[in-house]
């Protein structure tokens, strides 16, 4: 029996009902259905300081950024769901991915978190462009710290209005974008993963 990939969900937001989180919800629940070993985490549990490269040099890479970056590392692929702001990247999301970069060893050991990752991308607004535009620059930043970003993505526009009393899409077409992201990931996730191989 093949092995199930191990996918990381999180949102870019840790707002009390973000719209990302209920987005990161659909997806997890999604991912499941199809195969795979998710873990869901939040932001919230791993607070650091915006990126400061002197406070780098005096005191090292936080260690929450140690324990995300093991996080990552762990898991075969990433589905990151992201709110929007000003069209592009949530400061949380992109300090956490910074900082995640910042990691270059562990125990004394050479670690590279984001290799070798795949991810899939997801974005929620309450308008009409879903914050697709937020998901240009944050499939950027990831593709330059060396992660393979799959290219279905899933858009959710008009959030507030998106979800059922189950919280789960209203839209066909949302819920087939869905499932098409999720599908691709762990389809990818298979074939990167020196684990499944």
């Amino acid at each position: 029996m093949q092995a199930a990939p191990r996918i990381l969900v999180f949102a870019g937001s840790i707002r009390t009902g973000a719209y990302s989180g209920q987005t990161a919800d659909v997806a997890q629940s999604e991912l499941g259905a199809q195969g795979a070993d998710v873990t869901r985490l939040s932001l919230a549990d791993y607070p650091m300081p915006i990126v400061d490269q002197d406070l780098e040099r005096e005191h090292g890479v936080p260690e929450n950024a140690l324990r995300l970056a093991r996080q990552i590392a762990a898991h075969d692929g990433l589905l990151i769901a992201s709110p929007e702001y000003n069209s592009s990247i949530p400061p949380l999301l992109k300090n956490a991915i910074d900082w995640v970069s910042r990691v270059h060893s562990d125990s004394g050991k050479p670690f590279r978190p984001y290799a070798g990752k795949v991810a899939g991308l997801c974005s929620s607004s309450d308008g009409n462009f879903a914050g697709i535009r937020g998901l240009y620059h944050l499939r950027a930043v990831l593709m330059n710290c060396g992660v393979e970003i799959v290219t279905p993505q899933c858009s959710v526009a008009r959030a507030g209005e998106a979800f059922d009393e189950h919280g789960r899409f209203k839209d066909e077409r949302t819920r087939k974008a869905m499932e098409n992201v999720c599908r691709t990931l762990i389809d990818r996730a298979r074939l990167l993963s020196p684990r499944m191989r």
